[in-house]
Formats: structure tokens, sequence, C-alpha cells
């Protein structure tokens, strides 16, 4: 009885460890969606003139990032449903440091939403299309 229950026990890891190994594999053959049109693209030079005026939506990431790589249709859909309403923006980590090291930028993707320059929430993770529209509906009156 014993060696049985063993048995299956062991399956279920070696079965589960295939799995993750899998996915792992899977994730990293991701790519990265094609960036709409009305997406801006931060340098150091550009973002505090892009981010001073209006509401603004800031994704910082990095290529490397596959939760980065999961916002990507996120943004591109907020960014088409917003024309002119608001800006969807993305700032590169690695390539702009100083930026994201002047906003304690730890982990990513993290997205600020800017009104006129300052910011007034963040958030830590991958995050839904709906619940990024609704929070930034709240900060356009």
């Amino acid at each position: 009885m014993m060696s049985t229950t063993l048995i299956i026990i062991l399956a279920l890891v070696v079965f589960f460890v295939a799995y993750a190994f899998y996915s792992a594999q899977r994730m990293k053959r991701l790519a990265a969606t094609p960036q709409s049109d009305q997406i801006v693209t931060l340098t150091d030079r550009n973002f505090q003139q892009h981010i001073k005026r209006g509401l603004v939506l800031v994704d910082f990431w990095a290529e490397w990032c596959m939760p980065c790589k999961v916002m990507g249709p996120v943004l591109n859909e907020i960014a088409e449903s917003l024309q002119g309403k608001a800006t969807v923006a993305k700032l590169n980590v690695d390539q702009f440091r100083s930026i994201s090291g002047q906003y304690s930028i730890r982990n990513i993707p993290t997205l600020i939403l800017f009104k006129n320059g300052k910011e007034v929430v963040r958030f830590v993770g991958i995050k839904q299309t709906d619940f990024l529209l609704k929070q930034m509906q709240q900060h356009l009156s």
C-alpha cells in the first residue's frame, strides 16, 4: 500500500515539473504584440513633455519581461478606445534607467497614471483592460 502511494506521488511530482518546464518554454516563445500607433514611445528627452498635460498612462516595461508582453494587447486596446481623451505611453526601463529610478520602479510591468505631470495612481503587474479603463475614467473629469 505504501509503495503504491509513493509511486503516485512521484508520478504527480514528475508531471507537475514537466508541465512547469513546458509552460516556461512556451512563455519564452511568446511574441510581443505589435504596438498600436496610438501609443507614445517615451525617452529621457520627451518624458516630461508628454506627462505634463492631461491624463497619461505610462507603462514601464522591458523587452525580456513576459508579463510586459502580456500587457501589450491590453495597452493597445486602451490606447485605441481613449483616443483624444488620454494618452497611453511606454518607457523601456533598460534603456532609460534614470527615469525608472526617479519613479522608484522596482518591478515590471509598472503602470503609472499621471494627471498634469503628477502621479495619481500606480499599478504593478498584469491588469485587465476594464480595470485600467475604469481607473482612468475616474481621473478624466
